[in-house]
């Protein structure tokens, strides 16, 4: 949530058949905000971009729900020994996804490994870049 007409914090809902869904509420009522990060890989053409919410209502009826979306990009590095620099990891290995399936809502969990890693402060995760591969041109 922004600090200024923020939407509520982070709410947790389990679902019975499945994951627990971490969600930021919007009210309403009013225009409310969040922010999150997305790392574009390199082929991204540094041009506009579209976006398709998936999302739940607490309501019942079939009303519908209308989305904004702003953006900003800022320059990452390799560790610097400097607080608060943004940062960048190597790559991983392979990543295996359950159900994997196109127009799917899939959910990741991320974890840091204290056991591998000698950074003695806070990790501060700001967002993943997912690489992935492509079986057509675009997806019209």
């Amino acid at each position: 949530p922004e600090t200024t007409n923020g939407c509520d914090a982070l709410t947790q809902v389990e679902l019975s058949n499945g994951p627990e869904l971490k969600c930021l509420d919007f009210a309403a009522a009013a225009d409310d905000f969040a922010q999150f990060q997305v790392i574009f890989p390199k082929s991204w053409n540094e041009g506009t971009v579209t976006f398709q919410a998936f999302f739940t209502v607490t309501g019942t009826n079939t009303g519908t729900v209308a989305w904004g979306l702003a953006g900003r990009s800022f320059a990452a590095k390799a560790h610097s020994g400097t607080s608060n620099d943004i940062d960048v990891a190597a790559v991983s290995g392979a990543v295996t996804i359950a159900g994997a399936a196109a127009d799917t809502l899939t959910i990741f969990q991320i974890a840091r490994d204290v056991s591998a890693d000698s950074q003695t402060g806070a990790a501060r995760l700001l967002g993943i870049k997912l690489f992935f591969t492509t079986d057509a041109a675009n997806d019209a």
